[in-house]
C-alpha cells in the first residue's frame, strides 16, 4: 500500500512565509545553496505551501541582505554568516583561525576604577583598579565585534605589556600568568544598535547585535577577565552542541 500524499501545510500565509524563511536562512548560514536557491516553485512543493508565501519568504531574506534576485540569473545568496562556537573558551581568533586574519583596532587601554558591578564579578572591591581594553575586532576588513574587557589589575598590567593589535587576550592572560584558562560564565542577548556603536561596526542605527557578556576563570577558580562583547548579528551565528542530561 502507498504512503498517502503529505498533507499541505494549511495556515496563514504569514506564518508559512515565516517557516520557509527560518528554513531557509539556516540552510544559508550552513553552507547550503551554492548554486543558488530553487525557483520559486520548487520551495513551494518541497514545503508544501504556496508560492506567494515562499515569495513573502524570499523577500523577508533580501531585506536582511542574505540573498540576491534578479529576474535573469534567479535567486543567490548575498552573504554567508560565520559560525562562532559555544562549546570551548577559545578567543576570536582561535574561532575564525579558518576564515581569514582576524585584527585588532585598539580604541583604549587603561587603568580605571571598577564600578561596583565590575568589582563584584571580579571579587574585588568597588572602585579598585582595573585594567580596562576596548577593540574593534575585523576579520580582514570586515568590522566583527566591540569588545570591552576589565580585567583584573595585575593581570592587566602584564597583558599591556604585549601587542593588543595581533593577539587574543586569552592568549595573553595564559601567557603572563602561567595558567590555563577554566571556565566561564556566558550571557547573551539581542540588543539593537545605538547609532555609535553602528557607525563603528559599519551597520545601520537599530541593526541587531548580538551582545554577550562573559565572565572568564584561571583554572584555579579566580576570576580576571569581564567582557562584554558586541558582535554583528549580520555576519555571526553562535553555534553549540547540547547534551541533555540525566
Amino acid at each position: 500500500m502507498a504512503d498517502p500524499a503529505p498533507t499541505p501545510l494549511r495556515r496563514p500565509r504569514a506564518d508559512q512565509a515565516r517557516l520557509v524563511a527560518d528554513v531557509v536562512r539556516h540552510q544559508i548560514h550552513a553552507g547550503g545553496y551554492p548554486n543558488g536557491l530553487p525557483a520559486e516553485s520548487e520551495l513551494a512543493a518541497e514545503f508544501l505551501v504556496s508560492r506567494n508565501a515562499v515569495r513573502e519568504a524570499l523577500a523577508v531574506l533580501k531585506a536582511e541582505g542574505l540573498i540576491d534576485r534578479d529576474p535573469k540569473v534567479g535567486t543567490h545568496v548575498a552573504i554567508r554568516k560565520y559560525n562562532h562556537g559555544l562549546d570551548s573558551l577559545v578567543g576570536l581568533k582561535e574561532t575564525f583561525k579558518g576564515y581569514g586574519e582576524i585584527r585588532n583596532d585598539v580604541r583604549a587601554a587603561m587603568t580605571v576604577a571598577a564600578p561596583p558591578s565590575v568589582a563584584n564579578k571580579l571579587e574585588l572591591s568597588p572602585g579598585e583598579p582595573v585594567v580596562f581594553i576596548e577593540r574593534l575586532r575585523y576579520l580582514g576588513d570586515l568590522p566583527l565585534s566591540l569588545d570591552m574587557t576589565y580585567l583584573a589589575r595585575d593581570v592587566g598590567e602584564e597583558v599591556l605589556e604585549h601587542s593588543l593589535e595581533s593577539n587574543d587576550v586569552f592568549a595573553l592572560i595564559e601567557l603572563v600568568t602561567g595558567r590555563r584558562l577554566g571556565t566561564a560564565g556566558l550571557a547573551v542577548e539581542a540588543v539593537s544598535a545605538d547609532p555609535h556603536s553602528a557607525a563603528i561596526l559599519q551597520v545601520p542605527d537599530s541593526a541587531s547585535l548580538l551582545l554577550l557578556e562573559r565572565l572568564t576563570h584561571l583554572d584555579d577558580g579566580r576570576p580576571v577577565d569581564l567582557e562584554y562583547i558586541r558582535m554583528r548579528g549580520d555576519r555571526i551565528t553562535l553555534r553549540g552542541n547540547l547534551i541533555r542530561g540525566q
